[in-house]
């Protein structure tokens, strides 16, 4: 499918304005000033040491103002290197003091004076750090105070191709906080130096393409010319995070698929050559999927309990707001008054402004005014959704307060004739509140407070006719069941069981598939990816996954992690990097971040099982946090797993070994096909790889 941000072939991305830059024959450094002053440039760098503030007795000159200007430093003419020059506008600060008493016989400081500053220029390009010291000089007749009186212009530092620069300037002694400017430097293709700079001469170009809906590169490097290629995330905060990195033989052709687009996602070549020039490139930054591709990988987590983070491999622009989320699903209400987290850092712990938690306290993340991820993160920990209501207290006065139950429809305030549920309960709710039967989760002695109030015995006080009359029916109904047979037997409630596993080509997949239909079989209610394509496609796989999960362990289920070779090394990749290929384990990864933390933090007793096929893999190569659950091998090991699988709702024994029988018996020809098929033990583990250009 044709893609918007690949109609034309980049030169290493969107190229910038070409610019021509002037060029200077001098070797060394230069300093000059504007008319008026006068200049000397000290012989040598200094000590890059601002010091402290202090204050001026007098009018002193100081910066006031950074530009910079890229030129060319050419000894010879095809021998050329990036330099930046630095203009320094300098003003006068302060005035003479006046003497707290005048006489006549007191010598008087002279007030047309001219002025000498000492101007110091800190350079920094990684990994370079350079101080320049100028001394300018100001005649008296241009000492005015406040008066700006002009610049001074220093050539000039040398700096790398496409590198961050940052200048500082201040004055010795220092009088004020110093000036910086941070700069971006243009690499090879934003300048009219290919023939001046040797270092752009053997430079990898690079073109980027649609291929349906992949990303092609094509690097148009000359045959057996050997390059670096290096695939990160660039992140604001910290240094960059690799991806891929290769070494390659031109020419070449990288195929990245579309969902591991970001707009971080940054690409890096460079010839195999000493102190050759890196050249870097992220065109993604603007791209729509890229965005979305973020949010969708994007995942909230709790630290602890007053502590969360948001994880993603990119730097977002987004908020965090505190909503109420009621049993039946209904929208998450933002809290009153609002509780928002502007400009949330990305991989970093941050605080909830709250006293207790609650498993219906939702955190919500927005950008562009629109919500991108929402997490329930005291569910697991606190169980799932209470029927409690809300109450907002707010002080409209010293001693006033004023309360509203958070509905669906707003803040409905206590007491009211609404013809809502909190408004109908309202008397006894701010009965609870007075009493303090309610459970205070914030407070602000400004502000106000919010308190969650249950609303169970409400609604058993307004049912128990009801459930009086319906158990005098069962137990009716259940005195003529028994007149008619000695003994009855209820039907066990079907356990639920999630198979989680990778996808490690067809004849695996029929394998599960396999399981999960003789499972199926059995009374246990049977959730698998398989079965699920239409779902997982349109929810994504990381919040399939995570809603499977919650839901089976709710309804006290268990979840059954299927470890193939590829799986177990993926994990092990996982735990080690915290990531896994790209491709097909892509799922493997989505479910991974689901249950990873139980095992890490000890909630896998009754929860979890682990299961291999025999033949295909050895326990000892089961990731060791891992073998934290139980750990059976199909089928030789059936009978236990089913046990542990059904827990107490296993039939007789003599019917447990009939179905362990059909279960085997099923497994070992799907296991018999699945080995023939893919004529290798993993049956079949596909991966990345790059192939060379036709």
């Amino acid at each position: 499918m044709p893609m918007s941000w690949f109609l034309l072939s980049l030169a290493l991305g969107r190229s910038p304005a070409v610019v021509s830059l002037e060029r200077l024959v001098d070797p060394h450094d230069t300093a000059r000033c504007s008319v008026g002053l006068s200049c000397h440039l000290w012989d040598g760098d200094v000590l890059c040491l601002p010091g402290s503030i202090e204050p001026a007795s007098g009018p002193v000159l100081v910066p006031t103002r950074l530009q910079t200007e890229l030129v060319l430093r050419c000894p010879r003419e095809t021998d050329c290197a990036l330099c930046v020059r630095v203009v320094v506008h300098l003003a006068v600060h302060g005035a003479w003091e006046e003497p707290e008493e005048k006489s006549d016989w007191e010598p008087q400081e002279p007030r047309n004076a001219s002025l000498l500053a000492q101007v110091v220029l800190s350079f920094q390009a990684y990994p370079t750090t350079r101080c320049a010291l100028l001394e300018v000089q100001v005649p008296a007749a241009l000492v005015l105070p406040g008066q700006s009186v002009g610049s001074a212009v220093f050539d000039c530092f040398e700096a790398g191709l496409g590198a961050e620069v940052r200048i500082w300037s201040y004055t010795q002694p220092r009088y004020q906080k110093e000036l910086n400017v941070t700069q971006q430097l243009p690499d090879c293709r934003g300048l009219e130096v290919r023939d001046s700079i040797q270092s752009c001469w053997a430079l990898p170009w690079l073109n980027v393409s649609a291929d349906g809906d992949n990303v092609r590169l094509v690097l148009d490097v000359s045959e057996e010319q050997d390059f670096g290629l290096l695939l990160y995330w660039d992140q604001v905060q910290g240094p960059l995070k690799t991806w891929k990195q290769k070494n390659l033989t031109g020419p070449q052709t990288i195929t990245l698929n579309h969902t591991d687009l970001v707009p971080c996602l940054c690409i890096q070549v460079w010839p195999l050559e000493p102190d050759s020039v890196r050249t870097s490139f992220c065109p993604f930054r603007e791209d729509p999927r890229a965005h979305r591709n973020l949010w969708r990988i994007a995942r909230l987590r709790l630290l602890s309990s007053g502590t969360w983070q948001l994880d993603a491999p990119c730097s977002l622009r987004a908020k965090m707001t505190l909503c109420w989320q009621a049993p039946d699903q209904s929208p998450c209400q933002p809290l009153v008054p609002p509780m928002l987290q502007e400009n949330v850092t990305m991989n970093k712990p941050h605080e909830f402004p709250l006293l207790r938690s609650h498993p219906n306290l939702c955190v919500q993340v927005s950008s562009w005014e629109k919500v991108q991820l929402q997490e329930c993160l005291w569910a697991d920990s606190l169980g799932p959704f209470k029927d409690d209501m809300l109450l907002v207290e707010v002080r409209t006065g010293p001693n006033n307060t004023a309360v509203c139950a958070l509905e669906p429809s707003g803040c409905t305030a206590l007491p009211s004739n609404a013809s809502t549920r909190a408004a109908h309960l309202g008397e006894q709710l701010l009965q609870d509140f007075r009493t303090q039967q309610c459970v205070q989760l914030w407070n602000d002695d400004d502000l106000g407070a919010l308190w969650a109030c249950p609303m169970d015995k409400y609604i058993h006080k307004r049912w128990v006719l009801v459930w009086l009359v319906c158990l005098i029916l069962v137990a009716a109904l259940f005195f003529l069941l028994l007149l008619k047979k000695d003994r009855v037997k209820a039907a066990p409630r079907a356990r639920t069981a999630l198979l989680l596993h990778s996808a490690d080509g067809a004849g695996y997949e029929r394998l599960v598939g396999a399981l999960a239909s003789a499972l199926s079989k059995l009374p246990l209610r049977v959730a698998v990816d398989l079965w699920s394509r239409r779902e997982l496609s349109a929810h994504g796989a990381l919040a399939w996954f995570h809603g499977q999960r919650h839901r089976t362990l709710q309804e006290d289920g268990v979840v059954v992690l299927l470890f193939s070779p590829a799986a177990a090394a993926q994990c092990q990749q996982w735990l080690q990097h915290q990531t896994v290929e790209s491709g097909p384990h892509e799922a493997l990864a989505s479910w991974l971040s689901c249950v990873l933390p139980d095992f890490l933090q000890g909630r896998v007793a009754g929860r979890y099982v682990g299961v291999y096929f025999d033949g295909l893999l050895h326990p000892d190569a089961v990731p060791a946090p891992f073998r934290a659950a139980p750990l059976f091998s199909l089928p030789s090991q059936l009978p236990g797993f089913l046990d542990v699988l059904q827990g107490g709702c296993a039939p007789r024994p003599g019917r447990l070994a009939d179905k362990a029988e059909q279960v085997a018996q099923a497994l070992r020809d799907a296991l018999d096909s699945c080995t023939s098929y893919s004529g290798a033990p993993g049956c079949g583990e596909p991966g990345f790889s790059s192939e060379p250009s036709p």
